[in-house]
């Protein structure tokens, strides 16, 4: 029966930026193309910061690729960069857009689900004329093999489709890397996970407030203690007419810290020095999250298996090393560079080598080694040492390391420092670059920030309840392996849905009779979930996407 499957030259699995570059180069070199989307819309079930960055040394930029793209798809150019260094109500803060600026041809802010859809409508109308198109309300859940050779992909709404070549641009949480064994989610520490809210905002406050005219905007990290030691950080980003306000952290720092991913967000959103550019303006208008990956560790070097190769977020191709933060530029670099691959390889007459000549693009173009910087595999990891990581603390909080910050020269070094590239390329993974270091540089270089933040942010209930759901009754995308809380409890705090004491979000602690005493067990409600897939990690569970159209909608992303 295989032989009368649907049969396409290649077909794309995700319409975000990675699949839709890859996509829409492989129509511009007529090869016969359908993309699968699972959202109601491309964009639906996406989220990012979010910044684009066209980078100079890129093989591909989105620009290149869909010419109209800044104009009709973005937000608003970002030409200043800052960071802040936070303790308590004292901030230090250093402009580093000089690192922002470096390799860089333009960065913009982008919502996906504006940026997504417009990227669709060009992708579909691009494929149709190869004899292909772009749907969306299917969900692609794995593999089809022949004779133990992948073949094509199955789907929840359609029969399964047979393909020479198959793109999975599926996201982070990716079934098909998955089934084809190319990712795990076995190690936490390999992740990141990211909370964001929207903030609605008039365009002529955001121009008062934040000093920007229609043509720039600013972009703002936060570090310090705001964040009760978890290794990470938040972000602020202007958009045309609201803010995207979030923070990310290191999974496994959430899980080790028992940390709330929603309690830390009102964290920033409350601080002082928020104060400025949200009292009186504080409109919150949706709350999302989603896992990011840590290329440094989880950007796969071999993406590909037999007709398979995996882009962006699926491959792990996402570089958050210190205050730089870029993937959809890396995921339109690899989706483009997959695609032209399978074309020279089908053009020879091996379209069985686009896999390895992928690879090979993206070690010759300088992706990879963006993703993997060979500075952390040989000296960033050396700082996370644990020792080493514990004697830099003491040294920092000392009386000595307080008394070198506080001299002059140091102090202009320090934002040198901040805006190097090599140096941010090799941070290691300890809370000295998120907490320890900007904690100390505040206390003693910082100035106190009188303003009274006046903002309340939304409940964790109203949050959940704004968001659009369209559940798929008797159909969970999520199960309990172990309900223990061993097992599973670490999901309670570290779901962006979910938190101790509140029963209407995941996962939720319970303590239940059984056989004459108490235990303490986890229960699950999957109605509420945002799909980020954190749970996967950090809980007993099996986690497949929901079908084509069910589940969470985001309206922003």
């Amino acid at each position: 029966m295989i032989e009368d499957y649907e049969h396409y030259e290649a077909v794309v699995v995700g319409a975000g930026p990675g699949g839709a570059a890859a996509a829409a180069t492989l129509a511009r070199n007529g090869i016969e193309t359908l993309v699968l989307e699972r959202g109601v819309e491309a964009g639906a079930k996406n989220v990012s910061g979010g910044l684009i960055y066209a980078e100079e040394s890129a093989p591909y930029t989105i620009d290149s690729l869909f010419p109209d793209f800044r104009e009709e798809a973005a937000e608003r150019p970002i030409t200043s960069y800052n960071i802040h260094n936070v303790a308590d109500e004292k901030v230090k803060s250093f402009d580093i857009t000089r690192l922002h600026e470096h390799d860089t041809e333009w960065s913009d802010a982008v919502l996906r689900r504006k940026m997504d859809s417009w990227l669709a409508d060009q992708v579909h109308e691009m494929t149709s004329e190869t004899g292909g198109g772009l749907l969306t309300g299917v969900r692609v859940n794995g593999l089809l093999r022949e004779n133990g050779e992948i073949v094509g992909v199955t789907c929840d709404e359609l029969d399964p489709i047979k393909a020479d070549f198959i793109v999975a641009a599926d996201g982070v949480n990716s079934e098909l890397a998955r089934d084809a064994g190319l990712m795990n989610w076995d190690e936490p520490e390999e992740w990141f996970q990211g909370v964001k809210a929207v903030i609605d905002m008039p365009e002529d406050v955001i121009a008062d407030r934040f000093d920007v005219g229609s043509d720039t905007g600013e972009a703002h990290l936060f570090s310090g203690n705001l964040f009760d030691d978890v290794r990470g950080g938040g972000f602020l980003y202007t958009n045309q007419d609201s803010l995207s306000i979030g923070t990310v952290f290191h999974l496994d720092s959430l899980v080790a810290e028992e940390a709330e991913p929603h309690r830390l967000l009102d964290n920033l959103l409350t601080h002082p020095l928020l104060a400025q550019w949200l009292n009186g303006h504080y409109d919150e208008v949706e709350y999302s999250a989603k896992l990011v990956p840590d290329s440094k560790k989880a950007a796969h070097p071999a993406p590909h298996r037999g007709r398979l190769v995996l882009v962006g977020d699926a491959g792990g191709q996402m570089q958050a090393q210190g205050p730089i933060i870029k993937g959809m530029n890396h995921a339109v670099s690899a989706g483009a560079l997959a695609a032209e691959a399978f074309a020279e390889a089908r053009m020879r007459g091996d379209s069985e080598k686009a896999g390895r000549l992928y690879e090979k693009k993206l070690k010759d173009e300088g992706v990879m080694g963006k993703l993997r910087p060979r500075q952390y595999r040989t000296l960033g990891k050396l700082g996370e040492n644990e020792q080493l990581a514990g004697l830099t603390d003491s040294l920092l909080s000392s009386p000595i390391g307080r008394a070198v910050l506080r001299s002059g020269a140091m102090e202009k070094q320090l934002e040198r420092l901040y805006s190097s590239p090599f140096l941010s390329s090799m941070i290691p993974d300890t809370k000295t670059p998120y907490v320890t270091l900007p904690t100390v540089i505040a206390e003693e270089l910082g100035t106190e920030i009188e303003d009274e933040n006046e903002v309340e942010p939304k409940s964790l209930a109203d949050r959940i309840g704004d968001l659009t759901y369209d559940t798929d009754v008797g159909n969970p995308h999520i199960r309990l392996r172990n309900d223990s809380y061993e097992a599973s409890g670490a999901a309670v705090s570290a779901c962006p849905v979910s938190a101790k004491d509140f029963g209407g979000g995941c996962y939720r602690e319970e303590t239940v009779q059984m056989n004459g005493h108490e235990e303490k067990i986890v229960s699950l409600d999957t109605q509420p979930c945002v799909e980020c897939g954190t749970c996967a990690i950090v809980a007993e569970t099996e986690w497949e996407h929901p079908r084509g159209n069910k589940g969470v909608e985001f309206k922003q992303g």
